[in-house]
């Protein structure tokens, strides 16, 4: 091997262990996340490596890359779930983030979409986050208990949905990385059997990924 060629290998490899070393630091989702990106890095530079004749080095190379990527999504997720969750109820999932908006935090009128005033306060809180991060992409998911017909809840949660996704574009979030969808009572969380458990399943739920392309690569 030429010496160019042994040096190039050992700028790689240095590369690799500095994004592990800096990564290690950051929480276990963060971690995951590079992790993960590593992997899906390493197979696309290996494609691109075998393209090239070089499919170790790309693969190398593919992994720095992707765990340096997968570790700034896993750290923007998981400052922007400790944002959310001084709003309303959020979880950090392996996917991204879940924000669940139960009847007792988002309150509609009766066989309505009609958010209350105190409501649309806590939809335009969480909107002035969300808009911080635009590589968001954000399901509004609308459900339901299971009083009423199958159809007439899948409209209702449909329509509930997206008044609330209507709230959080009014605070600048742009409505191409948002999509709105009604479920009914085909989700439930608990049976619907008494008013508490029809409480839970009346929910409007923000689950958000991220669209790497959008991604920062430095934070």
């Amino acid at each position: 091997m030429a010496l160019w060629q042994r040096n190039k290998w050992i700028l790689v490899v240095c590369t690799v262990v500095l994004s592990a070393s800096f990564l290690a630091g950051c929480g276990p989702r963060t971690q995951k996340g590079a992790a993960i990106g590593g992997v899906a890095g390493a197979v696309a530079g290996a494609v691109v490596g075998h393209q090239t004749g070089h499919k170790t080095e790309g693969a190398i190379i593919g992994g720095a890359a992707g765990a340096v990527i997968g570790g700034v999504i896993g750290s923007r997720l998981d400052k922007q779930a400790e944002e959310l969750a001084q709003i309303a109820e959020t979880r950090r999932t392996e996917q991204g983030v879940i924000v669940n908006l139960s009847s007792n935090t988002v309150h509609f009128e009766v066989n309505s979409s009609q958010v209350n005033p105190e409501s649309r306060d806590i939809l335009a809180q969480l909107g002035q986050v969300l808009k911080k991060y635009p590589e968001d992409l954000i399901l509004v998911a609308g459900h339901t208990d299971s009083d009423g017909t199958a159809d007439y809840n899948a409209e209702l949660s449909q329509m509930r949905a997206q008044a609330v996704a209507d709230i959080i574009m009014s605070q600048g979030v742009p409505a191409d990385v948002i999509t709105v969808r009604g479920y009914g009572e085909t989700q439930p969380v608990a049976e619907n059997d008494t008013a508490e458990n029809k409480a839970l399943n009346r929910r409007v739920e923000l689950s958000i990924t991220v669209d790497e392309s959008k991604v920062p690569q430095e934070e």
